[in-house]
């Protein structure tokens, strides 16, 4: 019985619990261990029925078993060899629903009487005062009645205590104590056994298993100190002792605590100190150490002022009346701005800004005291040149004044009394170059504050910032963009005043046609102009307005560039920053999920597939503003965040038509606007013979359909067909890379979103496109790499969402790895399946399984580690390393860096390929490993000679043209010293500072920059 072994404690507890036994049976049983004369026999007999104890359920203890249980433990603390586990037994007695009132009487008399703390190590000391704990929880009344005896008993036992985590449980005792118990004629007592721990200085050393952090302990010692107004007179001059002579940490914690203890201390104590403390916390102020102790003391400050404000008379009295501290304090900061240019100034306006946090009354008697003080000064002729200091701080007091207006219960705007003057002082600032920035601070201020300006007023701001606006003639600097930030915040209360002055002055600077090439100053005029609609027009009528306006405006430049012209070039780039404005603001727009944007897909959406369907009609194979690919990819950009805003009930009829339009030649299904466009004009860009400038148009198709949701359904008769057709036409039909992407971008988006409408055709790709098209030697190799392509993104849409069929389409890409001619181009595929990209995303409603990169990277990266590994053929081997640089580049390192040392040796492989763009791509995946590695860089370190030596080689223009290379090669070199250590580089160091010194003489800047870099750090 006596082993201690959990095997025989726990056979003891299953004999209890099926009933084969009682706990007293065990105490019998236990006799002879339990009173024996060897001290380690009866230690061992009391630690086994305290185990027991602990691990015997509740309902085996009856009344009777506890009592004598309780006798007997109380028995053995007077034994000094028993005493440990008996408190052990105690403390598992203790939550126990049969454990009583009087227990807890007699096990605390029995502590207090044979217990001594210094005497125990902590872990006792830990479980004697878990004891005290659970019996305050449970038997609170019965310990208070015992009176100052237990009070007296249990600061015996917490005395002297440094333990953190003992003082943890102390602090909370104590806290329940002062709070509860009659502890009055002991308040001196408490004191010492408590604030003799502050402040904290304990620091946990490292790896502490316990995590006791100083700031838990601070919390808890905090919570004491706060628990009784009885402290006050005791504890405040300790404070100010501490803010006198302690170091800054101490000061903040001081700070801290006071603020804590204050309100609990009561106005009476914090009269009686106020000035004291005043004066400390002015030092703290004034004269900051740090701006973090420098805001702790404004805290402070605000406590102090609110303790001695907020009693029922203080708040019932009229604020003029305000009289003592606060007002004292506000003449004080008040003089001190008389002269607010001064570093003193700065103090001043925060102390009062403060103030205005602390109680209504003591807003209200603040604001009547500064603000006609500064507006005062701000009129005197003698003061002109210290205005913009003025309005500095006028400004950050509004603002105060806004922030406590806000969080105020009785809704009072606390500056409207104040508003008229404060109101012409910011006008007149805001005119003025040195005070404009503060005043147009101070005026957001003004807007932001609720209930403060009416709507006259509002436009009355408006109306001076236009003044200014138009002045500065569309430059821009700071100013303009805090004006126009300014008109920002007025719109979004209220719109119709730059809706009706603002809009209108900037739109009349708009020019109607194009600057010529020369006219450098004028195109910067006209960006400034949009780049300034571009930041007011977010809220939905002002830019519903925008949209009127720059759409009329973009039909009226396209009509005037489809004129014979010499130079269509200024003319398409007013137009593609006309559209680019619509893009941003919607981008911001779709971010913030504004309720508006899906309304545009009959208002706007219509409007640009009628000018670019119209000109590309029009155009009789020659150039044309509205032809041009730039700005047909900045409009499928302006469509696409329409849809990706709009619910699939508003996409349905807007996809029919653009199915329509595109597919059977029914323009007006879809497009409408200035334009007329005639039946007799057959729009079919995907005829055979088909216009460039129609073909080119497909681009807008495909961004019609790649925001469409997973909901809406393919209004074709033959969804299977219909892909197999643009596929084809993709490979063989297609002019440039934007109509081919644009027809994979259309099939990609399909298949991921609903492939159960063309599993014909997802079966008929690797049945019959395969072989045909991308197997087939007898197919041109310009051919077969466009049908990889195609491929690469059926693949991704069907990998993205878990499709069975994507292993099958992945797979079929190792089979080119042995065709020479195309082997390159399947290995790249790899990396591109697994990458990201701009179509199927989350935001175009494309179905995304999770980590589906890491699963692409788990099942590919075994299969590409052991093919690159082959030696009997070099093409399949290369064709495998061009995988691994594609696949690793493109999904996250914690896919792959598991595997580093076995790809190590192949990466340094695949920078002797000839493919610069691999090489870079190697060199990023190799930093980014290094980088990870860094606390244990044990791989990297094996290969050092041969990296440097490498990267050296890939580091100078002579010997490596691309750029990317000799820059991602000199970055390494600059990371190595950091992660490797100094004997394993010193050897090389002599070499790589010499070969860098040829880098130091690179012909560009960037590479330059990054040899200075690497030198450096070498």
């Amino acid at each position: 019985m006596t082993t201690g072994r959990d095997q025989d404690i726990e056979e003891t507890v299953k004999v209890i619990t099926s009933g084969g036994a009682g706990l007293l049976n065990v105490v019998k049983a236990l006799g002879e261990y339990l009173t024996a004369e060897e001290e380690e026999m009866r230690t061992k007999g009391v630690e086994f029925l305290s185990s027991v104890l602990g691990r015997c359920p509740p309902e085996q203890f009856n009344r009777q078993s506890v009592r004598v249980l309780v006798n007997f433990y109380c028995g053995k603390l007077e034994d000094t060899d028993t005493l440990v586990p008996a408190v052990k037994g105690i403390l598992c007695l203790t939550s126990l629903p049969t454990f009583t009132s009087p227990d807890a009487v007699e096990v605390v008399k029995a502590l207090f009487s044979n217990v001594t703390m210094k005497a125990l190590v902590q872990s006792v000391r830990f479980t004697v005062l878990s004891v005290v704990d659970s019996l305050l929880a449970r038997h609170r009344d019965a310990l208070k009645n015992m009176g100052s005896e237990f009070v007296i008993g249990y600061m015996g036992l917490a005395e002297g205590e440094k333990d953190p985590r003992n003082l943890m449980l102390a602090f909370a005792i104590d806290r329940v104590l002062l709070i509860e118990f009659d502890v009055e004629k002991f308040i001196e007592d408490f004191f010492n056994i408590t604030f003799c721990y502050f402040p904290i200085t304990f620091r946990p050393p490292p790896d502490d298993p316990y995590g006791i952090t100083p700031e838990d302990l601070k919390q808890t010692l905090r919570s004491c100190l706060n628990a009784t107004p009885a402290f006050g007179p005791l504890g405040i001059p300790l404070f100010l002792e501490k803010l006198t002579a302690g170091s800054p940490i101490t000061k903040r914690d001081t700070l801290r605590t006071l603020c804590s203890c204050l309100p609990v201390y009561g106005p009476a104590a914090a009269i009686q100190n106020g000035r004291k403390l005043w004066n400390s916390l002015r030092l703290e102020i004034f004269q900051p150490t740090d701006t973090e102790t420098e805001e702790e003391a404004l805290k402070a400050t605000q406590v102090l002022v609110r303790t001695i404000y907020d009693t029922e008379e203080q708040r019932n009295a009229p604020h003029q009346e305000i009289e003592g501290l606060a007002k004292e304090i506000c003449e004080e900061c008040i003089k001190i701005l008389q002269e607010p240019e001064k570093n003193q100034g700065r103090y001043a306006t925060k102390t009062l800004c403060a103030f205005l946090s602390t109680t209504e009354n003591i807003c209200r008697y603040t604001l009547s005291m500064v603000i006609p003080h500064l507006t005062g000064l701000f009129r005197n002729p003698d003061e002109v040149t210290i205005r913009a200091a003025i309005v500095t701080v006028l400004s950050e007091i509004i603002a105060a004044a806004r922030d406590v207006s806000s969080t105020s219960t009785t809704q009072e705007v606390f500056l409207l009394p104040y508003k008229d003057e404060v109101l012409g002082v910011l006008v007149v600032g805001l005119k003025n170059p040195s005070s404009s920035g503060p005043a147009i601070d101070g005026l957001k201020s003004m807007v932001s504050t609720r209930g403060l300006l009416s709507d006259e007023e509002l436009g009355y701001i408006v109306h001076n910032v236009n003044e200014l606006l138009d002045s500065v003639g569309g430059s821009a600097d700071e100013s303009t963009d805090a004006l126009l930030e300014l008109l920002v915040s007025i719109s979004s209360h209220s719109p119709r005043h730059v809706e009706e002055t603002t809009l209108p002055l900037l739109f009349s600077s708009l020019p109607d046609s194009a600057s010529p090439r020369e006219a450098d100053s004028e195109r910067a005029k006209y960006w400034r102009t949009l780049t300034s609609l571009k930041k007011l027009c977010s809220q939905s009528a002002l830019f519903e307005t925008l949209v009127i306006r720059l759409s009329t405006k973009l039909d009226f430049i396209c009509e005037q560039g489809a004129a014979p012209t010499t130079d269509l070039e200024p003319t398409a780039a007013y137009a593609h920053a006309l559209l680019h404005t619509l893009a941003d603001v919607l981008t911001s727009k779709v971010k913030d999920d504004h309720p508006d944007v899906p309304k545009y897909i009959e208002r706007l959406a219509p409007r640009l597939y009628n000018l670019f369907i119209y000109s590309a009609l029009k155009s009789d194979g020659s150039a044309s503003v509205a032809t041009d690919p730039r700005l047909i990819k900045v409009a499928g950009r302006v469509i696409t965040l329409i849809l990706q805003a709009t619910s699939a009930q508003k996409q349905e009829p807007f996809i029919v038509g653009l199915y329509a339009a595109y597919l059977q030649s029914e323009v007006t299904r879809l497009a409408s606007g200035a334009q007329k466009i005639t039946p007799d004009q057959l729009f079919v860009p995907f005829s055979p013979g088909a216009p460039l400038a129609q073909k080119n148009l497909v681009h807008l198709f495909s961004t019609g359909v790649v925001a469409a949701r997973k909901e809406v359904e393919i209004p074709v008769p033959n969804p299977s067909e219909f892909l197999g057709t643009l596929l084809m036409w993709s490979v063989h039909s297609a002019d440039n890379s934007l109509q081919r992407d644009s027809a994979w971008h259309i099939i990609a988006s399909i298949v991921n979103k609903r492939p159960e409408d063309v599993s014909l055709f997802l079966t008929g790709s690797l049945e019959t496109f395969w072989p045909n098209e991308i197997a087939s030697s007898n197919a041109s190799v310009t051919t077969r790499r466009f049908a990889i392509n195609g491929w690469i993104w059926l693949s991704k849409a069907l990998w993205l969402r878990g499709h069975p069929l994507s292993t099958q389409y992945v797979d079929r890409l190792f089979d080119l790895f042995s065709d020479a001619t195309v082997s390159w181009d399947a290995a790249r595929a790899i990396g591109m399946i697994g990458g990201s990209d701009d179509i199927l995303k989350k935001p175009n409603h494309s179905v995304l399984k999770v980590l589906y990169a890491q699963k692409l990277c788990t099942r590919l990266l075994p299969r590409i580690i052991e093919g690159a590994k082959i030696t009997a053929n070099p093409g399949q081997q290369t064709a495998h390393l061009v995988a691994l640089a594609s696949l690793i580049k493109s999904v996250p390192q914690t896919t792959y860096i598991h595997e580093i040392s076995a790809l190590m040796p192949l990466l340094l492989r695949g920078l002797d390929l000839p493919d610069f763009d691999i090489r870079a791509d190697v060199i990023d995946t190799l930093y980014v490993a290094t980088e990870g590695q860094s606390s244990k860089p044990t791989i990297v370190s094996e290969h050092a000679t041969t990296l440097v030596t490498i990267m050296l080689r890939n580091s100078v223009a002579q010997e490596m043209p691309s750029i990317r290379v000799r820059t991602a090669a000199l970055k390494y070199l600059a990371l190595l010293p950091n992660v490797i250590r100094y004997d394993i580089l010193h050897p090389q160091k002599a070499t790589v500072l010499r070969e860098l010194a040829k880098a130091l003489d690179d012909p560009k800047r960037g590479v330059r920059k990054e040899a200075v870099e690497a030198r450096s750090n070498w």
